[in-house]
């Protein structure tokens, strides 16, 4: 072996880790690019019992991929990430994210030691994330056309999803979606057979107990119970003895009593997280009382959230009328909906806004779960929108801070630069992969881009992905929620960066074969 087949072959042994990490990078990338832009297409997967789902939504498909590789599990949680933050953009946070990693590793392999591309890499993408919020147009209300248009460009320009979102925005206000602790995207339910509406209100999916028809209560005064309906119990020792017996009466007694309290302070609607003894359910029907059992702790949440109702164990039903009426809730209708199989709960005027829930329907569980996630996409790009502002999208906004970050890399001394570059080309990558999508050559068609936005000293120009010419993107509507791209560009910074570092993986031993101190 010759000198220099020996140097090669130690450099390929050096870089391994590094390598097959990559490689894992882009095969969980490659699974999800191809679905990027207006002419992306849909991604099959398909179940170990051969059940099917077709979809485009990039966290979907990652969500449900077969993946054993430590690198590419790290690449998923930007995803997760990005789904988490902001609800939306995590095709683009992965494929960008693959995209700084392969950048990263071509400099690596040209002899840069790592720990300074991590550095530069560092550098460029805090000076990129600076450029995007200087660019960051703000949104003017609700009434704002580029609001509208976000919408429709997360919505996969589904007019009748960006109708329903729109909607809900408008019913909940402006002050509400920019709480932190409110999601519009969690309003969103997806119903087969159903019709697109926006209730104002919230639909429990639990059927109660004994409902007559469609029967309707009016001014309903809501008891939420994180418990059972039932007298409390003794052992069974207990009730052989004479004193254990008496005791067992007493308390159903009691109870007896505890019932018609609740009847007596004018409950309509008692939801519980358990079961009912039969003794309460024959009471309540005889009083007219909706009862909804076996609620999940996130809907009981949110109806208490909703009626100002204050969730209450069971030994609250010792206290007094007066004090049990303090943890009631109110709503001023409560219904049973035998079409949709819902309990129907509105919501009450508050300062807050109202609760509202997005009902999305479909002919068939496949479409209505597809027409839900879309729905949840343009109700989460929407949501950003009015918190942080809008770019031009469809990569154009990156391009123009990739050329501006190469001129900034000038100014960076010592190896560093380097990671700066890797940076500044990674975010060409977002539009060469939609101008591919659209059956176009990316080099060609980037210095198109390019050229127009220096000419027109515009940063919105870029490639209309149906003819080809250059057309202002911003004024064509075409445009994305600037906390999208910045939360996008962090958590792909953050993970790229992390798998750059990496110079072995070594196996863990099992804990049950920990070694004693």
């Amino acid at each position: 072996m010759s000198q220099g087949q020996q140097s090669l072959r130690e450099g390929e042994e050096h870089y391994s880790t590094l390598l097959n990490n990559s490689n894992a990078v882009r095969a969980i990338t490659s699974a999800v690019e191809g679905t990027l832009g207006p002419k992306g297409l849909d991604v099959m997967l398909v179940g170990s019992r051969g059940e099917v789902i077709i979809t485009n939504d990039g966290v979907t498909i990652l969500d449900r991929i077969d993946v054993s590789h430590p690198a590419a599990s790290l690449l998923i949680q930007v995803a997760r990430s990005q789904q988490r933050k902001v609800g939306d953009g995590t095709t683009s946070a992965i494929v960008l994210a693959g995209a700084l990693v392969q950048e990263g590793v071509v400099q690596i392999m040209k002899g840069v030691p790592a720990s300074k591309v991590v550095s530069g890499m560092q550098q460029g993408i805090e000076f990129a994330i600076q450029s995007l919020q200087r660019r960051t147009r703000m949104i003017q209300g609700l009434h704002d056309p580029l609001l509208e248009k976000t919408a429709y460009v997360a919505g996969r320009e589904r007019r009748d999803i960006v109708k329903l979102v729109m909607d809900a925005a408008s019913k909940v206000g402006v002050e509400r979606m920019k709480e932190p602790t409110f999601n519009l995207a969690n309003c969103v339910i997806a119903i087969e057979k159903a019709d697109n509406e926006v209730y104002e209100g919230l639909l429990l999916r639990q059927k109660p107990l004994h409902s007559r028809g469609n029967q309707v209560l009016k001014d309903v005064r809501i008891l939420v119970l994180q418990d059972a309906l039932e007298p409390e119990s003794l052992d069974e020792e207990v009730l052989t003895t004479e004193a254990g017996f008496a005791r067992y009466m007493d308390l159903r007694e009691q109870f007896g009593r505890e019932l018609l309290s609740i009847h007596e302070i004018g409950v309509g609607v008692i939801l519980l997280e358990r079961g009912i003894h039969p003794d309460a359910e024959q009471f309540c029907i005889d009083h007219g009382i909706l009862v909804i059992q076996r609620v999940s702790r996130v809907d009981i949440n949110r109806v208490c959230e909703m009626t100002r109702a204050v969730p209450v164990r069971r030994t609250a039903l010792h206290k007094s009328s007066e004090q049990l009426r303090l943890v009631l809730g109110f709503s001023p209708q409560v219904a049973y909906d035998e079409e949709l199989e819902r309990v129907r709960m509105q919501s009450q005027a508050n300062s807050q806004g109202p609760f509202v829930t997005v009902v999305v329907g479909a002919s068939t569980a496949e479409v209505v779960g597809e027409s839900a996630r879309i729905a949840g996409d343009a109700a989460s790009a929407l949501q950003a929108a009015v918190s942080g502002g809008v770019l031009p999208g469809g990569g154009t906004t990156e391009l123009a801070i990739s050329y501006e970050l190469e001129r900034q890399r000038e100014t960076v001394t010592g190896m560093e630069a380097f990671g700066v570059a890797a940076v500044a080309a990674a975010l060409r990558k977002p539009m060469s992969q939609i101008l591919l999508n659209a059956g176009y050559n990316p080099l060609e068609k980037l210095e198109e881009a390019r050229a127009a936005q220096i000419t027109e000293n515009c940063d919105s120009m870029g490639i209309d992905c149906d003819t080809g010419h250059v057309i202002n993107y911003e004024l064509e509507g075409i445009v994305d929620p600037a906390l999208v791209k910045s939360h996008g560009l962090k958590a792909a910074g953050e993970v790229a960066m992390a798998v750059l570092r990496i110079h072995n993986v070594i196996k863990m031993r099992e804990e049950d074969g920990r070694l004693n101190d």
